[in-house]
């Protein structure tokens, strides 16, 4: 009975699993040119879909109020715009002389790349009890993957146009004339997203496994989980001890923002965002491999460390009130 439970709360990582396990038995159905035609109803309809639907779902009053925490939001968009991506990058260099493949090490510098995400960051920021962090913008996170796709810039950016912008324009301006039914009705737009993105991940797969030419050996699959979950440690600990030190003028409660913001990392965007940039790419699942580890990972290791975190930020809230001079 708790295994079902589970498995009905988990369910969007199982359906990851049946995913790649359903691209495996049948790869055809899902490969371009295939039944699906995921030329069109992925690279467009399925990718325009997502952004709409978080169009219709992003709570704009909210973002604007929450731009007065200037600080704040710098220090989340440099770490996870600048240093993060900076820091694989230099760790690759070490590791491009391992014999870990290298289409997997490709797809750990695009997790440097992606932005936070909009779900497991801001929710494990609540469970806490801590202020949310701003989502970066995806038109950066382009200029990052850009150079190393084979589709030409403009090319790649029209389509992100089409695919992400619009429809997340779109999605804002329907919200405006329909946003008290959305409030009182609260329609699942998470499970919307994630629906259509296991989709996206299984017609991504089916490219794959319908190439055998490609193939993934289990000893780099391990090594890179390995260094995802040791990646996702040493940054949360290095964004702690940044944001805790005396003369950094974050609030403890900054601080448990700071940590999930700026190491987490969306699957969401990332997913379309990769199949965009590395469009007819024949390796596009290898390169998304990692994307997918650090998700389950980082919702993991977030749910293990929330109990530790909140017992420090209350204890930390509790000492600086003891310490604030009495009138």
């Amino acid at each position: 009975m708790r295994l079902l439970e589970r498995m009905r709360k988990e369910w969007f990582m199982v359906g990851i699993v049946l995913a790649i396990a359903g691209a495996k038995l049948e790869p055809s159905i899902g490969v371009n040119g295939g039944p699906l035609k995921p030329e069109i109803t992925v690279s467009y309809i399925a990718v325009a879909t997502i952004f709409f639907n978080s169009g219709l779902s992003l709570k704009t009053e909210e973002l604007t109020s929450a731009l007065v925490h200037i600080k704040l939001h710098l220090f989340i968009q440099i770490f996870t715009l600048a240093f993060f991506p900076t820091a694989i990058w230099l760790f690759l260099q070490l590791l491009s002389i391992t014999p870990i493949n290298e289409w997997l090490l490709k797809g750990l510098q695009t997790v440097g790349c992606m932005p936070p995400p909009v779900s497991s960051a801001v929710i494990l920021t609540k469970a806490v009890g801590g202020n949310e962090g701003i989502v970066i913008t995806p038109l950066l996170l382009l200029l990052f993957l850009g150079s190393s796709s084979s589709v030409p810039f403009t090319s790649i950016f029209s389509q992100l146009f089409m695919t992400v912008v619009v429809p997340l324009i779109i999605g804002q301006i329907v919200r405006r004339y329909i946003k008290d039914w959305l409030e009182r009705k609260k329609p699942p737009f998470g499970a919307v997203s994630s629906s259509v993105l296991l989709m996206i991940i299984y017609t991504t797969f089916c490219d794959t496994f319908s190439n055998p030419n490609i193939d993934l050996d289990k000893f780099s699959l391990v090594l890179i989980l390995f260094i995802i979950v040791s990646i996702q440690l040493s940054f949360m600990l290095l964004t702690f001890i940044f944001s805790t030190r005396n003369n950094s003028g974050f609030t403890p409660a900054d601080t448990v923002a700071i940590i999930f913001c700026s190491t987490h990392k969306s699957l969401t965007l990332g997913i379309p965002m990769l199949k965009i940039v590395f469009t007819g790419h024949d390796h596009l699942s290898l390169i998304s491999v990692p994307l997918l580890i650090y998700h389950p990972a980082q919702i993991l290791l977030g749910s293990v460390l929330v109990p530790t975190i909140k017992s420090w930020m209350v204890s930390r809230q509790k000492g600086v009130k003891l310490t604030r001079p009495t009138v």
